[in-house]
Protein backbone atom coordinates (compact mmCIF):
# COMPACT_ATOMS: atom_id res chain seq x y z
CA UNK A 1 0.00 0.00 0.00
CA UNK A 2 1.09 3.31 -0.67
CA UNK A 3 2.49 5.82 1.82
CA UNK A 4 2.66 9.79 1.82
CA UNK A 5 4.77 12.20 3.14
CA UNK A 6 4.50 15.94 2.68
CA UNK A 7 7.43 18.43 2.30
CA UNK A 8 8.19 21.49 3.82
CA UNK A 9 7.36 23.22 0.66
CA UNK A 10 3.70 21.75 0.86
CA UNK A 11 4.01 19.27 -1.92
CA UNK A 12 2.75 15.50 -1.46
CA UNK A 13 4.94 12.93 -2.58
CA UNK A 14 3.37 9.30 -2.88
CA UNK A 15 6.11 6.53 -2.24
CA UNK A 16 6.22 2.60 -1.54
CA UNK A 17 8.49 0.49 0.36
CA UNK A 18 9.83 -2.95 -1.12
CA UNK A 19 10.66 -5.40 1.65
CA UNK A 20 11.63 -5.51 5.38
CA UNK A 21 14.02 -2.50 6.41
CA UNK A 22 15.87 -4.75 8.40
CA UNK A 23 19.82 -4.32 8.24
CA UNK A 24 19.77 -5.29 4.53
CA UNK A 25 21.22 -2.63 1.74
CA UNK A 26 19.21 -0.01 1.23
CA UNK A 27 18.24 1.58 -2.57
CA UNK A 28 16.55 3.95 -4.03
CA UNK A 29 15.05 3.84 -7.22
CA UNK A 30 14.08 7.16 -9.20
CA UNK A 31 12.20 6.86 -12.61
CA UNK A 32 12.20 8.68 -15.69
CA UNK A 33 10.13 11.46 -17.03
CA UNK A 34 6.51 10.63 -17.54
CA UNK A 35 6.76 7.73 -15.74
CA UNK A 36 6.08 7.01 -11.94
CA UNK A 37 7.26 4.26 -9.33
CA UNK A 38 5.94 1.76 -11.34
CA UNK A 39 8.29 2.00 -13.71
CA UNK A 40 10.20 -0.01 -11.67
CA UNK A 41 7.93 -3.10 -11.27
CA UNK A 42 9.87 -5.26 -13.51
CA UNK A 43 13.24 -4.50 -11.76
CA UNK A 44 12.01 -5.33 -8.17
CA UNK A 45 11.72 -8.58 -8.11
CA UNK A 46 15.09 -8.99 -9.47
CA UNK A 47 16.70 -7.30 -6.57
CA UNK A 48 13.93 -7.66 -3.65
CA UNK A 49 16.30 -10.36 -1.84
CA UNK A 50 19.25 -8.93 -1.37
CA UNK A 51 17.95 -4.99 -0.60
CA UNK A 52 14.69 -2.73 0.72
CA UNK A 53 14.19 -0.93 -2.20
CA UNK A 54 12.36 2.80 -1.79
CA UNK A 55 10.41 3.60 -5.27
CA UNK A 56 8.28 7.31 -5.59
CA UNK A 57 6.86 9.16 -7.68
CA UNK A 58 8.71 12.83 -8.30
CA UNK A 59 7.17 15.98 -7.90
CA UNK A 60 4.90 16.66 -10.88
CA UNK A 61 4.48 12.83 -11.45
CA UNK A 62 2.38 9.82 -10.77
CA UNK A 63 0.17 10.05 -7.78
CA UNK A 64 2.41 13.06 -6.24
CA UNK A 65 1.21 16.67 -6.31
CA UNK A 66 2.05 19.01 -9.21
CA UNK A 67 2.82 21.87 -8.30
CA UNK A 68 3.28 25.03 -10.37
CA UNK A 69 6.56 25.38 -11.33
CA UNK A 70 9.77 26.37 -12.42
CA UNK A 71 11.26 23.40 -11.37
CA UNK A 72 14.85 22.31 -10.91
CA UNK A 73 17.08 19.42 -10.63
CA UNK A 74 18.67 20.09 -7.11
CA UNK A 75 14.96 20.68 -6.24
CA UNK A 76 14.38 17.05 -6.83
CA UNK A 77 17.41 16.12 -4.92
CA UNK A 78 16.25 18.04 -2.04
CA UNK A 79 13.01 15.86 -2.41
CA UNK A 80 14.60 12.81 -2.17
CA UNK A 81 16.64 14.29 1.12
CA UNK A 82 13.74 14.98 2.52
CA UNK A 83 12.03 11.66 1.66
CA UNK A 84 15.01 10.14 3.21
CA UNK A 85 14.35 11.32 6.51
CA UNK A 86 10.67 10.78 6.49
CA UNK A 87 11.70 7.09 6.39
CA UNK A 88 14.25 7.17 8.36
CA UNK A 89 16.85 6.76 6.19
CA UNK A 90 20.74 8.91 6.85
CA UNK A 91 21.62 6.91 3.84
CA UNK A 92 21.41 4.83 0.74
CA UNK A 93 22.65 3.39 -2.60
CA UNK A 94 20.75 5.72 -4.88
CA UNK A 95 19.79 4.76 -8.82
CA UNK A 96 18.12 6.56 -11.81
CA UNK A 97 16.77 6.51 -15.12
CA UNK A 98 17.15 9.10 -17.63
CA UNK A 99 15.28 12.21 -15.10
CA UNK A 100 15.86 9.96 -12.66
CA UNK A 101 19.73 9.42 -13.40
CA UNK A 102 19.88 13.31 -13.51
CA UNK A 103 18.05 13.41 -10.16
CA UNK A 104 20.37 10.79 -8.83
CA UNK A 105 23.49 12.79 -9.94
CA UNK A 106 22.23 15.94 -8.17
CA UNK A 107 21.81 13.97 -4.91
CA UNK A 108 24.75 12.66 -5.17
CA UNK A 109 26.47 16.18 -5.96
CA UNK A 110 24.28 17.70 -2.75
CA UNK A 111 24.53 15.06 -0.25
CA UNK A 112 27.62 12.90 -0.83
CA UNK A 113 27.22 11.46 2.40
CA UNK A 114 24.24 10.18 2.11
CA UNK A 115 24.54 8.86 -1.51
CA UNK A 116 26.27 5.39 -0.62
CA UNK A 117 26.70 4.68 -4.22
CA UNK A 118 24.99 5.60 -7.47
CA UNK A 119 23.23 4.06 -10.48
CA UNK A 120 23.45 6.35 -13.02
CA UNK A 121 20.83 4.68 -16.26
CA UNK A 122 20.52 6.24 -19.72
CA UNK A 123 21.20 9.44 -18.30
CA UNK A 124 23.62 12.80 -18.73
CA UNK A 125 25.14 15.07 -16.31
CA UNK A 126 23.97 17.94 -19.41
CA UNK A 127 21.75 17.33 -22.32
CA UNK A 128 23.30 20.46 -23.89
CA UNK A 129 19.48 21.29 -25.47
CA UNK A 130 17.64 24.12 -24.14
CA UNK A 131 15.77 24.57 -27.18
CA UNK A 132 14.95 21.33 -27.82
CA UNK A 133 13.82 20.47 -24.81
CA UNK A 134 11.57 23.86 -24.76
CA UNK A 135 10.08 22.56 -28.26
CA UNK A 136 8.54 19.54 -26.36
CA UNK A 137 7.56 21.61 -23.30
CA UNK A 138 5.74 23.51 -25.58
CA UNK A 139 4.13 20.75 -27.63
CA UNK A 140 3.07 19.00 -24.82
CA UNK A 141 0.77 22.03 -23.18
CA UNK A 142 -0.14 22.72 -27.00
CA UNK A 143 -0.98 19.84 -29.02
CA UNK A 144 -1.18 17.39 -25.75
CA UNK A 145 1.05 14.34 -24.96
CA UNK A 146 -0.78 12.19 -27.22
CA UNK A 147 0.79 13.91 -30.23
CA UNK A 148 4.43 12.78 -28.71
CA UNK A 149 3.48 9.17 -28.83
CA UNK A 150 5.43 8.07 -31.60
CA UNK A 151 8.57 10.15 -30.55
CA UNK A 152 8.47 8.84 -27.33
CA UNK A 153 7.97 5.19 -28.48
CA UNK A 154 10.56 4.55 -30.96
CA UNK A 155 13.35 6.88 -28.22
CA UNK A 156 12.33 4.30 -25.50
CA UNK A 157 12.46 0.74 -27.03
CA UNK A 158 13.91 -1.01 -29.81
CA UNK A 159 11.37 -2.08 -32.80
CA UNK A 160 12.42 -5.58 -32.09
CA UNK A 161 11.28 -4.99 -28.13
CA UNK A 162 7.77 -3.42 -29.15
CA UNK A 163 7.06 -6.14 -31.88
CA UNK A 164 7.64 -8.70 -28.99
CA UNK A 165 6.27 -7.09 -26.38
CA UNK A 166 3.17 -4.87 -27.24
CA UNK A 167 1.43 -5.16 -23.72
CA UNK A 168 4.82 -3.62 -22.26
CA UNK A 169 4.91 -0.58 -24.91
CA UNK A 170 0.71 -0.04 -24.13
CA UNK A 171 1.01 0.09 -20.35
CA UNK A 172 3.95 2.84 -20.32
CA UNK A 173 2.34 4.93 -22.99
CA UNK A 174 -0.76 4.66 -21.03
CA UNK A 175 1.32 5.84 -18.00
CA UNK A 176 2.89 8.98 -20.32
CA UNK A 177 -0.48 9.79 -21.32
CA UNK A 178 -1.93 10.21 -17.79
CA UNK A 179 0.86 13.36 -17.06
CA UNK A 180 -0.58 16.49 -16.53
CA UNK A 181 0.56 18.38 -19.66
CA UNK A 182 1.74 21.40 -17.79
CA UNK A 183 3.84 19.73 -15.33
CA UNK A 184 5.65 17.52 -17.39
CA UNK A 185 6.13 21.07 -19.48
CA UNK A 186 8.08 21.74 -16.53
CA UNK A 187 9.61 19.15 -16.24
CA UNK A 188 11.19 18.88 -19.78
CA UNK A 189 11.86 22.71 -19.11
CA UNK A 190 14.10 21.41 -15.96
CA UNK A 191 16.35 19.29 -17.94
CA UNK A 192 16.59 21.54 -20.37
CA UNK A 193 18.23 23.81 -17.64
CA UNK A 194 20.28 20.83 -16.05
CA UNK A 195 24.03 20.85 -16.29
CA UNK A 196 25.70 18.62 -14.02
CA UNK A 197 29.14 18.22 -15.45
CA UNK A 198 31.30 20.69 -13.12
CA UNK A 199 30.35 18.51 -10.15
CA UNK A 200 31.06 15.54 -11.68
CA UNK A 201 35.33 15.40 -10.69
CA UNK A 202 34.43 15.83 -6.80
CA UNK A 203 32.20 12.97 -6.73
CA UNK A 204 33.94 9.90 -5.03
CA UNK A 205 31.47 7.40 -4.33
CA UNK A 206 31.04 4.10 -6.58
CA UNK A 207 29.10 5.07 -9.39
CA UNK A 208 27.70 2.28 -11.89
CA UNK A 209 26.93 3.85 -15.65
CA UNK A 210 24.34 1.91 -18.09
CA UNK A 211 23.41 2.88 -21.59
CA UNK A 212 21.94 1.02 -24.52
CA UNK A 213 23.72 1.11 -27.16
CA UNK A 214 21.40 2.18 -29.46
CA UNK A 215 20.11 5.00 -26.80
CA UNK A 216 20.00 8.24 -29.16
CA UNK A 217 18.19 10.07 -26.19
CA UNK A 218 21.14 10.16 -24.00
CA UNK A 219 24.10 8.57 -26.30
CA UNK A 220 27.01 6.28 -25.02
CA UNK A 221 29.48 9.68 -25.36
CA UNK A 222 26.78 11.00 -22.68
CA UNK A 223 27.65 8.39 -20.62
CA UNK A 224 31.31 7.73 -21.00
CA UNK A 225 31.45 11.68 -19.84
CA UNK A 226 29.97 10.34 -17.00
CA UNK A 227 32.61 7.37 -16.73
CA UNK A 228 35.06 9.73 -17.18
CA UNK A 229 34.71 12.19 -15.29
CA UNK A 230 33.69 10.34 -11.89
CA UNK A 231 36.55 8.66 -10.48
CA UNK A 232 35.24 5.12 -8.91
CA UNK A 233 32.53 5.03 -11.93
CA UNK A 234 32.18 1.42 -14.35
CA UNK A 235 30.05 1.72 -17.77
CA UNK A 236 28.69 -0.83 -19.26
CA UNK A 237 26.91 -0.39 -22.94
CA UNK A 238 24.22 -2.64 -22.94
CA UNK A 239 24.22 -4.39 -26.49
CA UNK A 240 20.24 -3.55 -28.65
CA UNK A 241 18.65 -1.18 -25.96
CA UNK A 242 16.99 1.79 -26.52
CA UNK A 243 16.31 4.34 -23.80
CA UNK A 244 14.53 2.66 -21.09
CA UNK A 245 16.72 -0.53 -20.38
CA UNK A 246 15.19 -1.06 -16.83
CA UNK A 247 12.09 -1.96 -19.18
CA UNK A 248 13.78 -3.29 -22.57
CA UNK A 249 16.82 -5.49 -20.37
CA UNK A 250 15.50 -5.53 -16.45
CA UNK A 251 17.96 -8.63 -15.75
CA UNK A 252 20.75 -7.02 -16.95
CA UNK A 253 19.85 -3.83 -15.40
CA UNK A 254 19.41 -5.67 -11.76
CA UNK A 255 22.58 -7.70 -12.24
CA UNK A 256 24.57 -4.21 -12.40
CA UNK A 257 22.51 -2.83 -9.77
CA UNK A 258 23.36 -5.85 -7.64
CA UNK A 259 26.89 -5.21 -8.46
CA UNK A 260 26.74 -1.78 -7.24
CA UNK A 261 24.76 -3.00 -3.67
CA UNK A 262 27.93 -5.20 -3.26
CA UNK A 263 30.33 -2.64 -3.96
CA UNK A 264 28.71 0.57 -1.75
CA UNK A 265 30.15 0.70 1.60
CA UNK A 266 27.78 -0.82 4.61
CA UNK A 267 25.21 2.45 6.11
Amino acid sequence: MASTVRLRDGTRLVYDMHGRDDGRPRLVLIHSLGMDRFFWDRTIPLLAAGAVILTYDCRGHGASDKPKGPYRIEQFADDLAELMDHVGWQSAIVAGASMGGCTTLAFGQQYPARALALGLIDTTAWYNAVDKWEERASKATSAGLASMIDFQVTRWFTEGFRAANPQIVKENVDRLLANEPVAFAETCRMLGACNLEAGLTRMTMPAAVMVGDEDYATPVAMSETLHRGIKNATLAVIKGARHLTPLEVPARIAAELQRLIELAPAK
